[in-house]
């Protein structure tokens, strides 16, 4: 291996000018990739993870300036270059992935010719440019690429969206890979599926990768060194096995206790916390950054900027008590909010939500696509179902015709504490339009930035509940209260929030009716493992005091573990497998099940022997014949039940009592596959 660092950061500092006011964002920062090393970067939203990688690229917000230090790639300063060899170097060098990709994408051009800009670029015809763009897309795993590269970027999926900004990144074969949240919007096999790329990448060619992630396990499994950001200061860093098994910053080990790991369940657990919140960009710190949070905080920590210490080989932390930080004592924030419903006005598990025979046909470029085929679910009072599956699988599309956001085809029924309600929104009444809420994936999109976090709750509960308006600002205050917005933030609007306060608000608005479903899409997916076990634990504390129902939509299969009482695994817009939480997760699983949870790598560094998924994703327009899932089935072959899978379609039987599958292969015979 090379002695240079394909990247090197050496006391780097970076400053955002605001209002006139250089204020700091990195503070004395270096650190080193070596090649074909793929070094981690985490730690809160707003401690600098992004501003590291921008720095990285030379592509810093025009209010951005580095104030200090170098950034070496292969051993040449790159902070004073020109603009073209700053070009150059993103042509052919340097790729990065961004958070998010409807940012990342012109909206106004093919999503093909985007990508085969990449290849144009480096050489390639057109025709060859358009070829290689098609294969980049197959390499990610999108299903029927061709008929993919004539859509624009607003009739893609986010899932699919990342991934060709992902095929993008890949094309040039870069040297330094930097990839901001990368898998953020994925589900688990394709997450791992992308995730062996970059790992072929790096075998293949060398390839350096940064990787900033909150998902730690992603981080376990992907880096070979892990840096840990906090307030733009690196608190510790070390070998990835080293740093996880032996964290020994108080931060790195409140960021390893906010995940819910395997096993853990809402019923007899609560998630640890980290209190407060980072500090504001620019603070002046005296002391320690992390002091203000920390539980074994001293006068010395708030006095003295602590040192690095070796712990132990090339594993160092910035603190004045790395001997007593697997020690910090536990915190777990008690969310308390007054009921909203009678007590005792309904039983706990009760049907509250019966579908039934749910179907959905789309027109996509004049073919009829079945997007929803033949869905029955119910939901109980007081319980969360969690909806999982690939992207496509129709979890959004369910959550929108329960909600009326989308009419369900003819036959299809959806009955609300016994009561059959209407296709759409618009012919509901106000109260079964108050009884079920969404809180959506992003709140940035979700809530309105011109009017003040109070406006956009009282509205609501105005709305919902026909309060006059003042009484709908006090019940909007006390939402929000209850919720742990500050008073001194009811007046702000949502940009002025961090992610976490905003997601907060809109869970806020989203319980301003006295709902008694709230369906989750992804609610906690662009969130801080910190803040997300903050948003799991008040939305388990919602659930208890108030019996209120959710829905549950997510990639992360450990969330969904801990927060769902039943699961129901969607597979090309049919349910495959539907259980209990306990059931679903400990086996014998539907194949298809089996190959989800064999994708999700597990925060302990432990591995399970993964079972991938053969071929591409179908098309819902053009779905296989027989069971669905057989041209990727792993547990297909060799089963003696190949034709029967190829030809028949098979039903939703209960295999066990309460565990129903899809699947021709005996659950006897799964068991002995599986074992």
């Amino acid at each position: 291996m090379s002695a240079t660092p394909t990247l090197e950061l050496r006391n780097l500092e970076v400053a955002y000018t605001v209002r006139g006011i250089d204020r700091q964002v990195l503070r004395d920062v270096s650190f080193s990739i070596a090649p074909g090393e793929a070094y981690g970067l985490v730690g809160e939203s707003g401690c600098g993870k992004s501003t590291a990688a921008f720095a990285a690229m030379r592509y810093l917000p025009r209010n951005g300036k580095i104030t200090k230090g170098s950034i070496l790639f292969e051993g040449d300063d790159i902070v004073s270059i020109s603009e073209a060899e700053v070009s150059r170097l993103r042509r052919s060098a340097i790729s990065m992935v961004y958070q998010n990709p409807s940012t990342a994408l012109n909206p106004t051009i093919r999503v093909g010719k985007q990508i085969a800009e990449v290849f144009e670029l480096n050489g390639f015809s057109s025709d060859e440019a358009m070829t290689e763009a098609q294969e980049a897309l197959t390499k990610v795993q999108i299903a029927d690429p061709a008929r993919v590269m004539r859509r624009y970027v607003h009739q893609l999926s986010g899932g699919m969206a990342q991934r060709v900004v992902i095929a993008m990144a890949l094309a040039s074969n870069p040297r330094l890979l930097v990839m901001d949240e990368p898998t953020t919007g994925l589900d688990a096999t394709v997450e791992a599926e992308v995730l062996d790329l970059v790992r072929e990448l790096r075998r293949d060619t060398g390839t350096s990768v940064l990787f900033i992630s909150h998902n730690l396990g992603v981080i376990r499994h992907m880096c070979d060194r892990v840096g840990v950001l906090y307030a733009g200061v690196l608190v510790e860093e070390g070998a990835t096995t080293e740093l996880f098994d032996n964290p020994s910053h108080p931060y790195t080990v409140g960021l390893l206790r906010c995940i819910p790991r395997g096993g853990l369940h809402k019923s007899t657990d609560r998630l640890d916390t980290i209190p407060g919140t980072p500090p504001a960009l620019g603070t002046n710190l005296l002391g320690c950054v992390f002091a203000d949070r920390c539980a074994l905080v001293d006068d010395k920590c708030r006095s003295q900027q602590p040192q690095m210490v070796t712990i132990s080989g090339s594993h160092v932390a910035r603190c004045f008590h790395s001997d007593k930080a697997k020690d910090l004592p536990r915190s777990v924030e008690k969310i308390e909010f007054a009921p909203q419903h009678e007590a005792g006005a309904s039983n706990l598990g009760e049907t509250l939500l019966d579908v039934s025979h749910l179907s959905k046909v789309f027109t996509q470029d004049g073919h009829k696509v079945r997007v929803i085929n033949d869905v029955s679910l119910r939901l109980g009072v007081g319980e969360t179902l969690g909806l999982v599956g690939e992207s496509g699988s129709g979890k959004t599309t369910i959550a929108k015709l329960v909600l009326g956001l989308t009419p369900p085809e003819e036959g299809g029924v959806i009955s609300l504490d016994g009561k059959g309600l209407a296709q759409t929104l618009n012919r509901r009444d106000v109260q079964d339009v108050g009884a079920m809420q969404i809180v959506f994936q992003n709140p940035d999109q979700a809530l309105n930035r011109r009017h003040s976090v109070t406006r956009i709750v009282a509205r609501a509960v105005e709305r919902l509940r026909s309060f006059s308006l003042r009484k709908a600002i006090e019940r909007a205050h006390e939402l929000l209260s209850g919720m742990r917005v500050e008073s001194t933030l009811h007046s702000v609007r949502p940009m002025q929030l961090s992610g976490g306060l905003k997601q907060r608000v809109a869970i806020a608005r989203a319980f301003a009716g006295a709902p008694q479903i709230v369906v989750c899409d992804e609610p906690t997916s662009a969130l801080d493992v910190s803040v997300q076990a903050a948003i799991l634990n008040l939305l388990v504390d919602l659930q208890k005091q108030d019996k209120t129902s959710f829905i549950f939509i997510s990639h992360d299969l450990g969330v969904v573990r801990y927060i769902s009482d039943r699961i129901a695994v969607l597979y090309l817009g049919r349910v495959v497998e539907f259980g209990t939480s306990q059931r679903v997760f400990s086996g014998p699983f539907h194949p298809y099940t089996e190959a989800l949870l064999s994708s999700v790598p597990k925060i302990d560094g432990s591995i399970r022997r993964r079972i991938p998924l053969t071929g591409v994703v179908p098309s819902p327009s053009n779905p296989p014949s027989g069971c669905v899932l057989n041209p990727r089935c792993p547990r297909k072959e060799g089963s003696g039940y190949e034709s029967l899978c190829e030809s028949e379609e098979p039903n939703l039987t209960e295999v066990e009592p309460g565990h129903f599958m899809r699947c021709h292969l005996p659950i006897e015979k799964l068991k002995q596959l599986q074992n």
